[in-house]
């Protein structure tokens, strides 16, 4: 008799054996998606879109990279080589085309928690140039970007670890209100961050519990010891950012390449502070030492790990968020899809591998892809083009920023969370379309401000949930007297030729982020398995379901009117943004394949905020108070059209 262990061994050995290598093919296909779009990259058309859009994206990269280290309280150069390696890895594993991954001010703000826990300090000052460390800096410099980049190991892990879960398809309960405001109160704790520099104060980290208060006490009990000069160079510097970055957004379709203010602000105030010794003088703070080339690889310190496990799961749960969102809206733009577990292993290898080459956290940022949308970029190209880039700053141009000031860099920082910030305006568009998820934007708000940005996207989830499932049991049932009248009016037609290529869809229950995804998907599989049927097709009567199965019966039409969807909204007790939206796409989607789409039974606050959120321009009513009165409508058309085909004739 052959025991357990030896079956089980065996069955493994045969599961091996039968594997092939188009299984490992497809396997490596699926895991590392730039083996599908390098081959069939485009150079003629792509590579100068993407070459342009990889050298503003540089310029970018590098300030961002200064600015973020600093953000992440560890030496500038550290943001230079997290602009670096992360890039490289997500074009690799990564699905988003135009998704600009590296260093974050969200996961710089987390990390900064854990380094200024585990090595304080009074007063960082990045000029000093000890040749004690690896890299020619001081070992207070290299223990910090240890515990920054313990902290992006450990965040990789977890993100690693729910891609083998496959914990993407949860990302559902990530609602838009909950990302917009976990972000947009996150963007608000960064500004906070960067005011001392702004103000030229020395003030102690101060974070925790209503952290973000203290800060402003702090500054307010000590406004006598803000710095003039440092003050006046921040608002001279905000001001010429906004101003051409606006200029640039404006002129965008007559300028065939923007000007790079980052770069050109950079040259001129390091230039500045140079000749005029602003250092010294005026005692501004300034980057100061910049290593020259790329550190030899070296695993983060494993003994501070269990120390930085709050900070890690903020990590990966922010940047994968806010990541996840940037990578949807640009595959929702671009037409493309992306596989939300595989964005789980992307990010996490981008976290995992570059923690070994001194990298902080990293994620996408709104800014950097925003400037791949403007520029026109194609592909991931356009990020392979900045590394070449920044590989050149980090051996050549380096150095030479050791002049650049600390408040010109907190400018940069604050100009460019200006699209995270501006999302307050979506407030207008939840009051509008549902309160309830206003509501939870605001609190959320709250509760990032009050506590953090992980503590606030936590609150938000659950507190989604909990709304959703008190709800639910309120929801009415689809009656069975409503679907024996349609059915009774299809049976009974006389003038089935008016009734060629009409479906009714009815939904029977609540239209919300936790079915409307599974809802959009039944629907599009509807649609299209009618429009690959063979020249008769079946017109049906069609329920959806909460589990979002369909049912019906038939009858043989033909192929020659144009199709109709009709959607019984009579069940539809409540919905939110999510749902809406879905709608809104299913629409754009069947107008996209010349089907028109017809809604009876609409409540008023469901028009409302259909009309609001999105463009349901059409030359023939949309909404119609019953399914009969839609069918009418349907016949009417049709009769028009063939009197108006036979008057032509």
């Amino acid at each position: 008799m052959m025991t357990g262990a030896k079956r089980k061994r065996s069955v493994v050995w045969r599961k091996i054996q039968a594997i092939r290598f188009e299984d490992i093919k497809l396997w490596c296909m699926r895991r590392l998606p730039i083996l599908r779009w390098m081959p069939a990259y485009n150079w003629k058309e792509n590579l100068i879109p993407d070459t342009v859009s990889g050298v503003m994206l540089a310029i970018q990269q590098v300030t961002q990279g200064l600015a973020f280290a600093v953000l992440s309280s560890v030496h500038p150069v550290f943001g230079l080589y997290g602009s670096f390696f992360p890039v490289i890895i997500y074009a690799t594993f990564g699905m988003g085309h135009h998704v600009a991954t590296g260093t974050f001010a969200l996961t710089s703000l987390i990390s900064a928690n854990a380094v200024e826990r585990l090595v304080p300090s009074v007063r960082t000052n990045f000029t000093t140039n000890n040749n004690s460390g690896p890299l020619g800096l001081s070992e207070f410099e290299m223990q910090r970007i240890g515990v920054a980049a313990a902290v992006s190991f450990l965040g990789g892990i977890i993100q690693v670890a729910m891609f083998m879960l496959q914990l993407g398809s949860a990302t559902f309960l990530l609602t838009e209100p909950v990302i917009s405001a976990m972000t947009t109160g996150a963007a608000t704790h960064v500004v906070t961050s960067q005011v001392k520099y702004l103000l030229g104060m020395k003030m102690p980290y101060i974070s925790g519990p209503l952290g973000f208060f203290h800060i402003y006490a702090y500054i307010f009990e000590n406004i006598r010891s803000v710095q003039l000069e440092a003050l006046l160079l921040s608002l001279l510097s905000i001001v010429v950012l906004v101003l051409v970055k606006e200029l640039n957004e404006k002129f965008k379709r007559n300028i065939k390449v923007v000007l790079p203010i980052d770069l050109v602000l950079i040259i001129a105030t390091s230039i500045a502070c140079y000749y005029a010794d602003m250092e010294y003088i005026y005692g501004l703070e300034v980057v100061g030492h910049i290593p020259e080339g790329l550190p030899s690889p070296k695993p983060p310190p494993m003994n501070v790990l269990p120390e930085v496990v709050t900070e890690a799961f903020g990590v990966a749960l922010v940047g994968y968020v806010a990541s996840l969102a940037l990578a949807k809206a640009s595959a929702q733009k671009f037409k493309y899809t992306v596989d939300d577990n595989q964005e789980f292993l992307a990010h996490g290898l981008s976290n995992v591998i570059p923690s070994f080459f001194f990298c902080i956290p990293s994620a996408a940022a709104m800014g950097r892809t925003a400037l791949l949308y403007s520029t026109g970029a194609k592909t991931q190209v356009a990020c392979l083009v900045s590394c070449v880039l920044i590989l050149v700053v980090i051996y050549a141009i380096g150095p030479m920023l050791y002049w650049l000031p600390m408040c010109v860099l907190a400018s940069i920082i604050i100009v460019g969370l200006k699209g995270m910030l501006m999302q307050f305006r979506d407030l207008k568009k939840y009051w509008n379309m549902d309160k309830i998820d206003w509501s939870i934007w605001i609190s959320t708000y709250v509760f990032t401000i009050c506590f953090a940005a992980n503590v606030g996207l936590l609150y938000g989830v659950v507190c989604t949930i909990v709304i959703v499932i008190f709800r639910f049991p309120r929801a009415k049932t689809l009656s069975l007297k409503n679907v024996k009248e349609v059915e009774y009016k299809y049976k009974t037609e006389d003038n089935c030729e008016s009734l060629k290529q009409v479906k009714i869809v009815s939904v029977n229950n609540p239209l919300v982020f936790l079915n409307a995804k599974k809802f959009h998907t039944d629907l599009i599989k509807i649609i299209q398995k009618d429009s690959t049927s063979s020249q008769c097709e079946q017109n049906t009567l069609l329920c959806s379901f909460p589990n979002g199965s369909c049912h019906g019966e038939s009858l043989q039409t033909c192929h020659s009117e144009r199709r109709v969807l009709i959607v019984d909204c009579s069940g539809l007790d409540f919905f939110d943004y999510t749902g809406v939206s879905v709608l809104l796409q299913i629409y754009m989607d069947c107008k996209n394949r010349h089907i028109d789409v017809l809604l009876a039974h609409c409540k008023a606050s469901l028009i409302k905020a259909m009309q609001y959120g999105g463009n349901l321009e059409s030359e023939n009513p949309v909404f119609f108070e019953s399914i009969t009165s839609a069918i009418d409508a349907v016949q009417i058309h049709r009769s028009y059209s063939k009197f108006s085909e036979q008057s032509e004739v």
